[in-house]
């Protein structure tokens, strides 16, 4: 299965990236800004994009550490695949790893997401350091 990550890293502590991961405010102001969050396990995150759809259900959270979500609805090609946010703190910097795992194949969804992913990252580290991003 392929995967895709990317590593980032962000001025800022885990635990204000950890509150922009997990929070409807904070997933609003770099990801999508049509988000309905709850930093709860078991609870289906809900991320609108125009007519573009996705629900992602909490199946971890690791305060400050690690946050894991299962997609349970969207595109076909992200059924069932997992995203995770990996922090660790260092030197007053933290790295965020960045992983969306479980795809069938490499397609050109696969590519697009990549990219559109890139983008993301910049946007929640922006969000992170300047309290501005660049959301859907």
């Amino acid at each position: 299965m392929a995967e895709i990550r990317h590593n980032v890293v962000i001025k800022a502590t885990p635990e204000k990236i950890y509150q922009a991961i997990t929070t409807q405010e904070g997933l609003a102001n770099w990801w999508a800004k049509q988000t309905t969050a709850k930093p709860d396990v078991g609870f289906v995150n809900t991320f609108t994009f125009g007519t573009f759809r996705n629900e992602m259900k909490v199946i971890l959270l690791n305060p400050n550490k690690k946050v894991e979500w299962k997609c349970i609805n969207s595109i076909e090609e992200w059924m069932d695949t997992n995203i995770s946010f990996d922090l660790e703190e260092k030197e007053g910097r933290t790295l965020l790893r960045f992983t969306h795992s479980g795809w069938r194949a490499v397609t050109d969804t696969f590519a697009g997401c990549t990219y559109d992913w890139g983008r993301f990252m910049t946007s929640l580290k922006s969000f992170c350091e300047t309290g501005a991003g660049t959301p859907a």
